[in-house]
C-alpha cells in the first residue's frame, strides 16, 4: 500500500475504535496474510505521523493524539464548552478533590501502598482508593511480602493515561517544575517606611510619640 492508502485505512481504524490503537494494533489489522509483501511498518509510521500533522490544522475541530500508547481522535479544547452543553452532566462529571489528590500521589509514587498514601495525605483513604479502582484508573499491582500485613501496592492503569490524555508517564508535569517558585524575602518594617517620613509609636510610659526616620538613621550612621 502507498502512504496515502495507509493514511486512509489507518484513519478509518482510529475513527472506528473505542480505544487508542497502537502502531502494532494498526499494523496487525492492515496486514494481509495473503499479500505478496508484508506491511511496511516504517511506511505505516510515516503515514501515522502525517495523519497527526493533518488534523493539527485549525481547519479541524478534532485531532489525532497519542494517548495511552496509542492513537485516538479527540476534540480540541476550544470546543469543550459546546460539547459540555451537548453531553450535560455526564460529560462534565469529575473526580472529587480527595480522589484526585489520591490519584496524584499514586501517579508520582507508584508502586505505593494504601498506608503510604494515608501517611502522605494524613487521612484515611479507603473510599478514594476504592472509587479509583471502580473507575479503573488504578490497579492492584502486587503485594509487599516483606512488610507486616503484606499490604497491596497500587499503580495507575492504562485508563488513567486515557483519562488525562497522556501518552506516557513521562508526560506528567515534573515535581521540580511544580514546586519551583521564587523565594520572597520579607521586608523589614523600618525599610518599608519611605525616607524622610515619621512613624507613631507607643513609648514605655504608654505615651504616643513620633519618630523621624531621617534623624534616627543619621544618629545610627553617626
Amino acid at each position: 500500500m502507498t502512504i496515502e492508502q495507509l493514511m486512509l485505512q489507518s484513519e478509518a481504524l482510529i475513527f472506528g475504535s473505542d480505544r487508542p490503537l497502537t502502531t502494532i494494533d494498526i499494523a496487525q489489522l492492515l496486514n494481509d496474510p495473503n499479500a505478496e509483501e508484508a506491511l511496511d511498518v516504517e511506511k505505516l509510521t510515516s503515514a501515522l505521523e502525517a495523519i497527526v500533522e493533518k488534523y493539527s490544522s485549525d481547519f479541524y475541530p478534532f485531532e489525532v493524539k497519542q494517548i495511552g500508547g496509542g492513537f485516538q481522535f479527540l476534540s480540541k479544547k476550544d470546543f469543550y464548552p459546546s460539547l459540555a452543553r451537548l453531553n450535560g452532566e455526564k460529560f462534565t462529571k469529575r473526580l472529587s478533590a480527595a480522589a484526585m489528590e489520591t490519584l496524584a500521589i499514586i501517579a508520582y509514587k507508584q508502586p505505593i501502598t494504601k498506608g503510604e498514601i494515608e501517611h502522605i495525605r494524613g487521612v484515611n483513604s479507603d473510599y478514594s482508593v476504592q472509587k479509583l479502582l471502580e473507575k479503573e484508573l488504578i490497579v492492584i499491582s502486587g503485594r509487599l511480602d516483606d512488610m507486616v500485613g503484606k499490604p497491596l501496592t497500587y499503580n495507575t492503569s492504562k485508563s488513567f493515561m486515557d483519562y488525562l490524555g497522556l501518552n506516557t508517564l513521562e508526560d506528567l508535569p515534573k515535581l521540580s517544575d511544580i514546586y519551583q517558585h521564587e523565594v520572597v524575602v520579607p521586608t523589614e518594617a523600618v525599610e518599608a517606611v519611605p525616607e524622610g517620613s515619621s512613624q507613631m509609636v507607643v513609648s514605655e510610659n504608654g505615651e504616643l510619640q513620633e519618630i523621624d526616620h531621617t534623624s534616627a538613621s543619621g544618629q545610627e550612621n553617626a
